[in-house]
């Protein structure tokens, strides 16, 4: 908290609205050199769009593909993050772990350590007649995990492309304190006009935080045409810094104490209902019944190996899961039959004496 308050209530985001081509090598060093450039401009944070490594579509998710954190695409943001001592939002690629495919988000610090990761969420599976069809989740799996980050500033949360489309993120992300939400998209020329805009002030506006829509630059050309117009939008609901469709670099200067006068004035933080209505962090509320967390619910491997000459004369396991010394039993067992009916009891292990 001491190191937050020395560096102020101002930072200065930049977000690269990168020309993407079909080389994935020549798109990591347009993308380094862009870094460079916006750090030299003075920002503190800096993200890049959607797929910035590659073309956006389901043929080319595999293809492009790579493993996090240890392919090229990763290994050149965290020299980038390193070589301009700043906190860089690694915008999304196809990443592919164990057979499966994610587009997915990294986040570095100067340090150049891998801080968050974050898969998209919410596939992006739409069909608009005589417009716009397209299947994410025809070559994607998606995430399930919400991603935050803290910063010397503020808490950052980070959801990528159509997970803006869902105020619920938002507002989770919000009551785990982030003042700053950044969405690498790449809307198209049908949603792009209609809702890139709109859905960046709603989401400002409903949280009272600042909302930043890093895209990738229109290509004409491409067989996905991004519409572009990267931005970032006040708490107040104000778009204060955006992009043509080109190539470019925009800056926002991030004040949080504006922030914080924006909420003090109308204060829909202390005012909401939650009598009546509630949005949660449904897999903490989850987490938080579960007696043994020493796994995540998500672990491949659950078992625990034991050796038997490491085991004293005679070992009591728990088999109700409701030890505070799992997995070990403390007794709790007789609680838990006494609430229930049941009439379950530990596994005891003894050792011959020899």
């Amino acid at each position: 908290h001491f190191y937050k308050r020395k560096m102020g209530s101002k930072f200065r985001l930049a977000l690269i609205q990168l020309s993407v081509g079909a080389n994935k090598s020549d798109n990591l060093t347009r993308a380094a050199n862009k870094i460079s450039e916006a750090v030299e401009k003075g920002a503190n944070i800096v993200s890049l769009p959607e797929c910035f490594n590659s073309p956006y579509g389901t043929q080319y998710f595999k293809e492009y593909s790579e493993a996090v954190p240890s392919g090229p695409s990763s290994q050149a943001l965290k020299e980038a993050a390193v070589k301009n001592k700043v906190y860089l939002i690694g915008g999304s690629i196809p990443e592919c772990d164990d057979g499966k495919f994610y587009n997915t988000s990294t986040v570095w610090c100067p340090q150049g350590h891998l801080v968050a990761t974050h898969r998209k969420i919410h596939l992006f599976d739409i069909d608009i007649p005589g417009k716009m069809t397209f299947k994410e989740s025809d070559a994607l799996n998606p995430g399930n995990s919400f991603t935050t980050f803290p910063t010397p500033w503020c808490e950052v949360g980070v959801g990528i492309c159509y997970d803006i489309r869902f105020a619920e993120l938002a507002q989770v992300y919000a009551q785990k304190g982030c003042k700053l939400l950044v969405y690498p998209g790449a809307f198209n020329m049908t949603t792009g006009p209609a809702h890139w805009e709109l859905l960046s002030r709603a989401r400002a506006l409903d949280n009272q935080l600042y909302v930043a829509t890093p895209s990738p630059a229109r290509d004409t050309e491409a067989t996905y045409v991004a519409w572009g117009h990267s931005s970032v939008v006040s708490p107040w609901g104000e778009v204060i810094s955006k992009a043509s469709e080109k190539e470019e670099i925009i800056f926002a200067d991030i004040d949080l104490e504006f922030l914080e006068g924006v909420r003090k004035q109308v204060p829909i933080g202390f005012q909401k209902r939650n009598d009546l209505y509630q949005v949660v962090d449904k897999k903490e509320a989850d987490d938080s019944k579960r007696v043994n967390k020493d796994y995540k619910l998500d672990s491949k491997k659950v078992a625990e190996t034991f050796s038997v000459d490491d085991l004293g004369d005679k070992t009591v396991f728990c088999r109700c899961w409701k030890s505070a010394k799992f997995p070990l039993c403390d007794g709790a067992h007789g609680k838990h039959n006494k609430a229930c009916g049941d009439n379950l009891g530990p596994v005891i292990v003894t050792k011959n004496k020899q």
